[in-house]
């Protein structure tokens, strides 16, 4: 019995931890089709959504932690994606306690896409932070410029990833939920 229960166990864990790395390896490919303008899916933001459904609020930023640590070190610790990833993690379990989503293609594409503009706008206010400042009102002044200059920029690009991810996240959701209902059954 307890042979069957920890075989089960991990076989969930090599799922769950080879889907992640699959996502990650993913970042970094070019696929023809995938793309909207140059722009590819967040691969990372779908597998944090897709986690994050069902899980517990604190397990979800966990995770979007944990895969945004992961991401930082492919990429350039600046713009971290912690921050955007933690807070998918922790709205898209929220959504779930508040039950305003059911489980199917189209809510996930849903909340793909809200997240994925949700984690861009973050990432947007972290470009716009200024490196030198002199006080306060400096830093809200410059601010305020760098922001209307960023998000100006970044609109398309937010557009196209929230549109391209949305569309790829259901192929990631539904292998990965069907499989952990399946090993939480057995």
């Amino acid at each position: 019995m307890f042979g069957r229960f920890f075989s089960s166990l991990l076989g969930s864990w090599v799922v769950t931890a080879s889907s992640v790395m699959l996502c990650l390896l993913l970042l970094t490919i070019r696929l023809p089709g995938m793309e909207l303008l140059g722009i590819a899916p967040n691969w990372a933001l779908i597998w944090v959504v897709t986690w994050s459904v069902k899980r517990a609020i604190a397990i979800s930023a966990i995770a979007g932690l944990i895969i945004g640590l992961l991401q930082d070190s492919m990429t350039a610790a600046i713009p971290t994606h912690v921050l955007s990833l933690a807070c998918v993690g922790v709205l898209t379990a929220r959504l779930n306690k508040q039950r305003y989503i059911q489980e199917d293609f189209i809510s996930i594409a849903l909340i793909v896409f809200g997240m994925t503009v949700v984690a861009e706008t973050i990432t947007a206010f972290q470009f716009a932070i200024p490196s030198n400042v002199t006080g306060i009102t400096d830093l809200v002044d410059r601010l305020a410029l760098n922001l209307v200059d960023i998000w100006t920029q970044r609109q398309q690009i937010i557009l196209c990833e929230a549109i391209v991810s949305s569309l790829w996240g259901p192929v990631v959701y539904y292998p990965l939920n069907r499989w952990w209902q399946y090993s939480s059954n057995s």
